[in-house]
């Protein structure tokens, strides 16, 4: 296993902040005036967008859209109608385009261009702030460069298959190219199917990434898992031939890691192909899977999923929301959210939060919208959120080695089996415990400490989620575990510390 890659300075279990990029710019204009650009954000607005406790800006929507995407977007129904769900108000101007059907990766010049997105770079390192970007290797816009100049670069057909399924198969400067899909579902009508075999394609690939890499920190890959050799075959079978010697991400990545060894690399990746991606390269892989559960499972489906390897999980990138699903406070109901938010927020392996996250957002913005609607903030939903992910920062909760811990209970109250937990140690000694009822009841249990460290004193355990102190005996933590009682969805962040025994005060 490949460790993470922090050769340039990143932490590493990094937090990762998603911002939309266009239509965030236009929730500013009130504070700024104008249409700012991102070159327009001085460092104040940075600090207050982005909470205490993340690494990274993830700016997702910075390159050139596709005019071409534009007008299909435009005369699809089915699109103009999720558009007036999301926007009741929508204005022709609000359809930008999709930041997933590129024309060519240049920072759009409405958004500030290559120069603006630099400022931007800038201010961020002021506020300790790394910045992600985007990359989509699957396929480009019908209009992008490549598809007049590299015809070679992409799958193709001839006429007859062209009028034999035209939603398949575009005729651009008379060469008949895949619209790109994946194996799943119909094609994608806005965009090209790249051909991951072509070497041509490959070098051009490189050669793209090694430019993104000069402008960021880290880059975001789009659906990487269909550039895997049997991925692409399944998918394409005898159009594009057999498989080169070579899978595609490791050769790539080798290339751009000898300019760039210090970028960080993240897969949006399914179908359970995180490990295999993680092994051809990647410093982090998406955790659908994880999401699914805590979305529509429980805590044994969870906790089944939290027994793999940690060498794997400190690879994982977790969520509970970003662009590409609902907002979560419409798919996790108030507590599910919070008790979800501190799983997430306390495992290994780097976490994931969307703006409009923390507020509260219930409207599911299309990707292809400029601007979205004025929504109320839950400040009490933002003031948890927050001081969740600075609390988790500013006591070093995720640091060290990382432990799965067994919930036990009696034969006359299974709620234990509704409780998970989970311990950071160092040293032989747990220094946080967190402990989460995934259920909508209350539920008791005692969670095992086996760490003989634990022994010959007492202990304050702090929930800093509460800021309520508890005093216990190390012997019985050591020997009986901890004794837990939550409410439904209820969760402990507990910080352990030794303390000198106070006859005076009660356990």
């Amino acid at each position: 296993m490949q460790s993470v890659n922090i050769a340039s300075g990143w932490p590493s279990a990094p937090v990762i902040y998603e911002i939309d990029t266009w239509p965030w710019l236009q929730r500013l204009q009130q504070d700024l005036g104008g249409s700012p650009t991102l070159a327009d954000v001085p460092v104040q607005t940075w600090r207050a967008a982005v909470p205490a406790g993340v690494d990274a800006v993830w700016l997702m929507g910075v390159w050139q859209r596709s005019p071409a995407g534009l007008s299909i977007a435009r005369d699809n129904e089915d699109l103009q109608r999720s558009f007036q769900a999301a926007l009741p108000d929508l204005q022709e101007s609000d359809v930008v385009g999709s930041p997933y059907c590129v024309r060519d990766y240049q920072v759009d010049e409405r958004l500030g261009g290559r120069d603006g997105l630099a400022v931007a770079r800038t201010r961020l390192a002021e506020c300790g702030l790394r910045l992600v970007l985007d990359y989509v290797p699957n396929h480009v816009a019908p209009d992008h460069p490549w598809t007049t100049e590299h015809p070679e670069y992409f799958v193709r057909a001839d006429a007859a298959d062209l009028q034999e399924s035209p939603g398949s198969w575009i005729e651009i400067d008379g060469q008949v190219l895949a619209r790109g899909r994946d194996p799943y579902f119909a094609p994608w009508p806005d965009v090209v199917q790249l051909n991951a075999f072509d070497p041509g394609l490959r070098r051009a690939t490189a050669d793209v990434l090694i430019s993104i890499g000069e402008q960021c920190d880290g880059v975001r890959c789009d659906m990487a898992m269909l550039l895997t050799s049997d991925v692409f075959s399944r998918t394409w079978g005898a159009r594009v031939g057999a498989p080169p010697s070579a899978e595609y991400w490791p050769e790539l990545i080798a290339r751009v890691r000898e300019r760039h060894p210090g970028l960080v690399l993240i897969a949006e990746v399914y179908w359970d192909l995180e490990w295999q991606l993680q092994e051809q390269g990647f410093d982090f892989c998406y955790d659908k899977r994880l999401y699914d559960r805590l979305v529509h499972g429980d805590a044994g489906a969870v906790r089944g999923h939290l027994g793999a390897d940690v060498g794997y999980q400190r690879r994982l990138l977790r969520f509970v929301e970003n662009h590409d699903e609902p907002r979560a406070a419409t798919t996790l109901a108030p507590g599910r959210y919070e008790a979800a938010s501190t799983v997430i927020a306390t495992l290994p392996g780097s976490t994931l939060w969307h703006d409009g996250q923390l507020e509260g957002r219930r409207v599911h913005l299309p990707v292809f919208l400029g601007r979205g609607p004025v929504e109320p903030v839950d400040e009490a939903r933002l003031k948890a959120g927050r001081e969740l992910l600075a609390k988790v920062h500013d006591s070093r909760a995720r640091h060290g080695d990382w432990s799965l811990l067994e919930c036990t209970g009696w034969p006359d109250n299974p709620t234990h089996d509704d409780l998970l937990a989970w311990a950071w140690h160092t040293d032989g000694v747990p220094h946080h415990v967190v402990v989460v009822n995934l259920s909508a009841h209350s539920a008791q249990g005692r969670v095992g400490l086996p760490w003989p460290g634990l022994s010959g004193g007492d202990w304050s355990l702090t929930d800093l989620l509460s800021d309520q102190v508890y005093h216990r005996d190390g012997d019985e933590l050591a020997r009986q575990g901890l004794y837990v009682d939550l409410p439904a969805w209820g969760s402990h962040l507990l910080q352990l510390q030794r303390r000198s025994p106070d006859p005076d005060e009660a356990i």
